[in-house]
Formats: C-alpha cells, structure tokens, sequence
C-alpha cells in the first residue's frame, strides 16, 4: 500500500495510524474496556514516540522544534485522557492530530511549499538509508 510513497505520505499515514487507535481508545471508554483503552492508548503512543525520534532537528530549525513541542503536548494530552478514560479528552487528541495532519498533506501536495519540511520528519522508507536510527531513550512500559 505504501510502496513508493513519499517520506511525506508516510508520516501521514502514521498520523492516520494515531487517529485510528485515539478512535479505537474512545470506543474502548464507550465499551467500559479498560484494557482495550489501554492497548488503543499504548499503540497511539508509540507511533508518536516513533515520529519525536525520526526528527531531524539539525536540518529542520524552528519547524522541527515545534513538531518536537507539539509531540510532546499531545503525549501528555492522550496519557491524560486515558487515565481519566475521557472521550472527550481522546476527541480533543484527534482534533489536534488532524490539524496537523492536514498541514502535512498540504505538504504532500505541494512540496515546493515548503522545501526543506520533507526532510524534518525522517520517515522510514525502503530507502532509509540516507537516515540514521535515532534512539529515543524513552520506554513504553507504563500502564496508560
């Protein structure tokens, strides 16, 4: 499915990852599944561990510091509506996470746009080996 897209598409599609279990969390708070809001929650949270390692502050500047803030918030936000199990917490997570979405298909749809934005996100690819793996220092053990 995402064969030959670009490094772009491919934090889009991560971002569409995000809404998907954010969405899958509110259905688990609907269901009382704690356990499924969990497993929902962790899986969000990783994608966005993932995208906060593959960043590129050294060519990136101000952009990348502020997808860097923006992570960090939204990690916040979605570890507080998962232990409050607030649905509307979770919606306020979506929203935010389209919002940025939708600045990253701009992108993708103009990418003269912006030159240098493709290069912020090292998003793997089969041809990633332009980039180094960048390692996070940060667990995902806890209990959302």
């Amino acid at each position: 499915m995402l064969d030959g897209a670009s490094a772009v598409d491919l934090v889009v599609a991560l971002y569409d990852g995000i809404i998907r279990f954010l969405s899958a969390a509110i259905s688990a708070v609907e269901r009382g599944d704690t356990e499924g809001r969990r497993v929902a929650v962790k899986r969000a949270l990783d994608i966005i561990i993932h995208l906060q390692a593959r960043l590129r502050m050294d060519i990136g500047g101000r952009p990348a510091e502020s997808l860097a803030e923006f992570y960090a918030a939204i990690f916040a936000q979605i570890l507080q509506a998962s232990q409050s199990a607030s649905k509307s917490r979770f919606e306020h997570a979506i929203e935010c996470v389209r919002t940025v979405r939708s600045a990253w298909r701009q992108v993708a749809a103009d990418p003269d746009a912006v030159p240098n934005l493709s290069r912020i996100s090292s998003a793997p690819t089969r041809r990633s080996s332009d980039y180094e793996e960048q390692e996070t220092g940060v667990t995902t053990s806890w209990m959302a």
